[in-house]
């Protein structure tokens, strides 16, 4: 037996319990993951809250879809790693638990550098954030707007967008913009009177439009006379706009392990806001549904 956090029906943070299951056996094909940390991500509460659900849907359902830990057992026919290797990456469900079992695909190998917070926060907002720029195929003749710039997936993206050569606008609370100016970012608040903002931050005006805050960015980005097709959200509906929604797409092992890198080098910030044991799996949960935060939450497990 082992703990896993689950809830029975849908709604708030609270219906979430840490219960005692039947340990999890690799499938053929698969791997089991003795998680040591989880991230926690918008998509997550947004599954709970019954926002977003496929037709096979069950309870009790598992929640979480980033992990970091270690192999402890291999499914037949399983490639790719062997027992005892330390990884990180994505799961459909279910990380926040003492074991997790999913597809090597979505994995990497965990450079020892890589600290076990850090990387349990990372597959999923990195490749998100990945995927997103290199869609647009930004270079040194960009200025990129990015909202909720602080928050998991878009401090990735501005920081990824600066090693594209492009100049990046960042909105974000005031508590915040210290810290995005560190990084290389132009901070703005948000809020009414963003579009004067942004035009007085890049006289030279806007050409791209990552959107993690809705649509207010979406608005501001079309009002700012970029094309729709260089609108990027992930936040709000594309087709109510007219934009492109361009997300994390199928599993790459080789950008996860690009990302690991870039982390250890120092290339590649990935701030922490904050680190629940899995006994406070609810308050991490409140706290990440409170927002305005710098980084991702983390649960950590074992």
């Amino acid at each position: 037996m082992s703990l896993a956090a689950k809830y029975n029906g849908f709604g708030p943070a609270s219906v979430i319990s840490v219960v005692e299951v039947q340990t999890p056996n690799a499938k053929p094909g698969k791997v089991r993951v003795a998680v040591r940390a989880a991230g926690l991500n918008p998509a997550d509460y947004k599954t709970r809250e019954g926002q977003i659900h496929g037709p096979s849907f069950t309870f009790p359902a598992g929640i979480g879809r980033e992990l970091a830990g270690v192999v402890d057992q291999l499914g037949e026919g399983a490639e790719g790693f062997s027992v005892g290797d330390e990884v990180f990456g994505t799961t459909v469900s279910g990380a926040i638990a003492e074991y997790a079992v999913t597809n090597p695909a979505g994995l990497a190998l965990k450079p020892a550098a890589l600290d076990w917070t850090v990387a349990g926060g990372l597959a999923l907002a990195g490749t998100t954030a990945w995927d997103a720029v290199a869609s647009q195929n930004l270079t040194a003749d960009d200025t990129v707007l990015v909202s909720a710039a602080a928050g998991g997936v878009g401090v990735l993206v501005c920081q990824l967008a600066m090693r594209a050569g492009a100049t990046v606008i960042g909105t974000a609370g005031e508590a915040n913009h210290d810290f995005l100016r560190g990084l290389g970012v132009i901070p703005v608040g948000y809020g009414p009177g963003l579009v004067d903002r942004v035009r007085a931050a890049a006289p030279q005006g806007v050409t791209v439009v990552f959107d993690h805050h809705g649509a207010e960015t979406i608005e501001a980005g079309i009002a700012l006379g970029v094309a729709r097709e260089r609108i990027n959200t992930i936040a709000a509906d594309p087709a109510d706009f007219g934009v492109v929604r361009v997300g994390r797409g199928p599993a790459n092992r080789a950008t996860l392990e690009t990302l690991a890198a870039l982390v250890v080098e120092g290339a590649l910030v990935v701030p922490v806001e904050a680190v629940f044991p899995l006994a406070e799996v609810v308050p991490a949960f409140e706290r990440l549904e409170n927002g305005h935060l710098r980084g991702k939450i983390i649960v950590t497990v074992g």
